[in-house]
């Protein structure tokens, strides 16, 4: 079970921390993504982190603002995004990939979190 949190809103600029927390003894072995769904538009791609958290994956709309990242000792990953604009208003979800790579689609991760509404004013 994945529970992600720390959705909100901000204005345009700010900084914003999603963390997304698992049950379980297996979260290390997992590849983890963050994708978001805007309103009337499909889910997309947003980051993903391999299971060591050696290897990180970007959407080029975000990379540079948005950094991933994780804890396995703390079963969590951590989405932190910064000089946030109107058009990353959407809602956040969290996502594991029980092969451990961390891909870019969605159909590669078998378990989803609820997702966390982010929004973002001008």
């Amino acid at each position: 079970q994945l529970q992600a949190s720390g959705g909100g809103l901000v204005q345009a600029g700010d900084s914003l921390r999603l963390s997304c927390t698992a049950s379980g003894r297996t979260f290390s072995t997992y590849g983890m993504g963050w994708f978001r769904q805007a309103q009337g538009k499909e889910r997309e791609f947003v980051a993903s982190i391999n299971r060591s958290g050696g290897w990180t994956y970007y959407a080029d709309s975000v990379k540079g603002r948005f950094t991933i990242s994780r804890d396995n000792a703390k079963n969590t990953v951590v989405l932190q995004m910064s000089f946030l604009k109107p058009e990353d208003t959407a809602v956040y979800y969290c996502a594991a990939d029980i092969f451990g790579v961390g891909r870019r689609a969605a159909g590669e991760y078998a378990y989803w979190g609820q997702g966390t509404q982010v929004t973002v004013s001008s």
